[in-house]
């Protein structure tokens, strides 16, 4: 059960108009803070940010399942499953018994799928398989939602984190 503050945050991204990926964004910071937490662990940073888009999509956040070809067969079935659920297109079926086996087993996973550098290098491996002009594309689109007060504390991260790498 996601947060409700997980769940007014995304609720407030889509009112601003921002992307359904950003709106379950919301739902993954808040696994990745549970795994740093110590509520339970991620076999891997990929798993932590599955089960967030998961909970994304059975709350409601119109994020589609993956295209034929982009995902594994279970995964996609597992999305659209989800997908559905959130939509109000299903009934879920309360599983108390696989619910447990899941939590019993996410708990004996490591916590370190979730520190800076596994994160950062799970960013990098995504950013690398994307081309250039698509990173562009991404980086234009996020420049239209953000305003003009947090575009601006961007561009000054931007210029800071130039600084140092100049010399």
């Amino acid at each position: 059960m996601p947060e409700r503050k997980t769940v007014q945050k995304a609720r407030r991204d889509k009112r601003a108009g921002k992307s359904p990926t950003t709106q379950a964004g919301e739902f993954v910071h808040e696994e990745i803070r549970k795994v740093r937490r110590g509520q339970h662990g991620a076999r891997s940073p990929q798993q932590a940010i599955a089960i967030g888009l998961s909970k994304a999509r059975r709350a409601g956040v119109p994020l589609r399942p993956p295209a034929k070809g982009k995902a594994k067969a279970r995964t996609r079935r597992s999305a659209e499953y989800a997908y559905e659920a959130g939509q109000g297109k299903r009934k879920t079926r309360r599983q108390p018994r696989v619910s447990r086996a899941v939590s019993q087993t996410l708990k004996r996973e490591p916590r370190s799928t979730a520190s800076r550098a596994a994160l950062s290098k799970q960013a990098r491996s995504a950013a690398s398989r994307r081309s250039a002009s698509a990173r562009s594309a991404a980086a234009r689109k996020a420049v239209k939602t953000k305003g003009p007060a947090k575009r601006s504390a961007a561009a000054k991260k931007a210029a800071r984190t130039r600084a140092p790498r100049r010399r």
